[in-house]
């Protein structure tokens, strides 16, 4: 026999057996804190790879009426190409980048969230950090779709008072 004593498994204390569920002052905090990503539209997506010239991309954003464009490359993100690109980096310029990649002007490494977070995170995105549009990645990496104030609200809008 070792010295270790024994417990009676009559004497274990559950951890959970006093737990509380969380209360919430309405529906819609419990959306934005419990409801994931996922369950809401994330889709269509637009996209361009890296390579993709800025006329190219410029064009992609009039002819789908879009604001953003995703740029990825072996199916991750690696950027975003925006309206406000194309005025701050590309507008005064336009002839001599017009054949550029879209690398050179995107925005890398943009802010992102995951499908498995919560709704209040997109929402952090967009207001917080000032972003229109905030791609959403799987767990792999690879990409969801985006998530815009136009498609959050609707998400959120049967739970507004």
């Amino acid at each position: 026999m070792s010295g270790t004593p024994q417990s009676d498994p009559d004497d274990f204390d559950d951890p959970l057996s006093n737990y509380e569920p969380t209360q919430y002052a309405s529906e819609l905090h419990r959306v934005l804190a419990e409801e994931s990503i996922d369950s809401m539209r994330s889709t269509p997506i637009a996209e361009v790879t890296a390579d993709t010239t800025i006329r190219d991309a410029t064009k992609k954003l009039s002819e789908l009426k879009v604001s953003s464009l995703l740029v990825i490359d072996d199916e991750k993100l690696v950027g975003i190409f925006t309206e406000r690109d194309v005025l701050e980096k590309v507008a005064e310029n336009y002839q001599e980048l017009v054949d550029h990649p879209v690398s050179e002007v995107m925005s890398a490494d943009p802010t992102v969230v995951y499908e498995t977070d919560p709704v209040g995170m997109a929402l952090a995105g967009i207001a917080v950090a000032g972003h229109r549009h905030v791609p959403v990645l799987k767990m792999d990496g690879t990409v969801l779709g985006i998530v815009s104030p136009k498609r959050v609200l609707r998400h959120l809008s049967p739970n507004l008072d």
